[in-house]
């Protein structure tokens, strides 16, 4: 049996496959099992922030690995690795965020910053926004905004309130003194890649300071430098109560984080929280490996200065194809590409294999392009050029199939 069939025939599908099967990854290419070559702008939905088989992370899994997997009694006894992780996360955080717990994935951080958020505060609610993905938990998808989220798992975690997108009046009329907390992305993901107004954050934090709730920023797909700042937090300007993080922290490996400022960790007791992974010495290692090769390099000029490229590039696109591509936008090298119609998304997808190119498709008509960190302006306009092809395929399919329509318009 082909890769494929075992798959289809044993794995439980729970999402819609492209027709391919990756064998092997080198920067920011990856070879499928004939051997085809694919310029790789999905780096796993943000996750191989050094590109795929860096040499950094695979001597740090070699090393750590020929040391300790996994501690006796996991978190029950000290790590170095561990130890250098937060060593290496305090020179990059606020300083007000000096306390961190480890977990697996960024919904598992998410889900335990919604819990201990409401045991520290002795309050229920929760406030996010339209169009947030915070996680698939049932905690976390029952903050998550989109209506594709949490209506299959009715019912939702009791006390949860929603704000549009930067509505002021709307946040006005949800946050008061019953809200344990609200969480937010800065720049949705899953919602489209849209950045949250700089007043609005700015508002926010000062609503949650009168109320004496606490401010979540989720930071999954935002961290380590994907938008060209180390954390989104810095470019808005805003210091959270609570920073949860995952996706490229450990480069590839699952793994993520929540951090707290002092006064909450004091209101956090033993057994409050745990997990038989959580700090895992392996993920550690490679963790703090990653994270000093992003501050010692100043990977975060890099990927501003490539983004900037990228989105101008972006623009031109936008114009030269005004009836499928509606809006472009972004920042650093967390970029989206808006279609007129959700039900061009996957076709451009597919067209875009076509031409050698893996990109994310996103709900909401919306193509998101998260490559590596460290892709070089030469492979930028490598991948440009593809996407360029493929948007012409695209339009030329649409003509060829339905000749009285142009694509994009009903």
């Amino acid at each position: 049996m082909s890769v494929k069939d075992v798959e289809d025939s044993l794995g439980l599908s729970v999402c819609k496959k492209q027709s391919l099967v990756i064998e092997r990854g080198q920067g920011v290419w990856v070879w499928d099992v004939s051997g085809e070559k694919y310029l790789d702008f999905t780096a796993g939905w943000g996750v191989t922030c050094l590109g795929h088989s860096h040499p950094l992370i695979l001597g740090a899994i070699q090393d750590q690995a020929a040391r300790i997997i996994q501690n006796p009694n996991s978190g029950f006894t000290y790590s170095p690795a561990r130890a250098s992780l937060l060593l290496e996360l305090q020179k990059v955080l606020p300083a007000q965020l000096s306390r961190m717990f480890f977990a697996n994935s960024g919904a598992e951080a998410n889900d335990a910053a919604l819990k201990l958020a409401r045991k520290i505060t002795g309050r229920s609610k929760v406030v996010s926004l339209s169009g947030s993905f915070h996680g698939r938990t049932l905690a976390t998808l029952s903050v998550s905004g989109g209506p594709q989220n949490g209506a299959r798992y009715l019912p939702r975690v009791p006390g949860q309130a929603f704000s549009s997108h930067n509505n002021f009046n709307e946040l006005d009329g949800v946050v008061d003194g019953t809200v344990a907390a609200v969480i937010v992305e800065l720049i949705q993901g899953e919602g489209g890649v849209r950045l949250l107004d700089k007043a609005f954050v700015k508002h926010l934090r000062t609503l949650c300071d009168i109320h004496q709730c606490l401010l979540i920023v989720d930071e999954v797909q935002t961290g380590f430098c994907r938008t060209g700042w180390f954390f989104a937090t810095e470019y808005y300007d805003v210091v959270p109560d609570i920073l949860t993080m995952g996706k490229g922290i450990a480069g590839g490996l699952p793994f993520a984080a929540m951090v707290m400022t002092e006064k909450l960790a004091a209101a956090v007791e033993l057994g409050d929280h745990g997990g038989t992974y959580c700090g895992n010495p392996l993920s550690c290692a490679v963790a703090a490996q990653v994270t000093r090769f992003l501050r010692e390099n100043n990977v975060v000029s890099h990927v501003a200065d490539l983004g900037a490229l990228a989105l101008t590039d972006l623009l031109q696109l936008k114009i030269a194809f005004p009836d499928v591509v509606k809006d472009v936008r972004g920042l650093g090298l967390m970029l989206a590409i808006e279609l007129q119609h959700d039900s061009e998304v996957w076709p451009l997808t597919d067209e875009c294999q076509r031409a050698g190119l893996l990109v994310t498709p996103t709900r909401n008509a919306v193509i998101r392009l998260l490559p590596s960190l460290l892709l070089t302006k030469e492979e930028w306009r490598a991948g440009f050029e593809q996407l360029t092809r493929a948007m012409a395929a695209f339009v030329a399919g649409c003509e060829r199939h339905t000749p009285a329509l142009v694509c994009g318009q009903n």
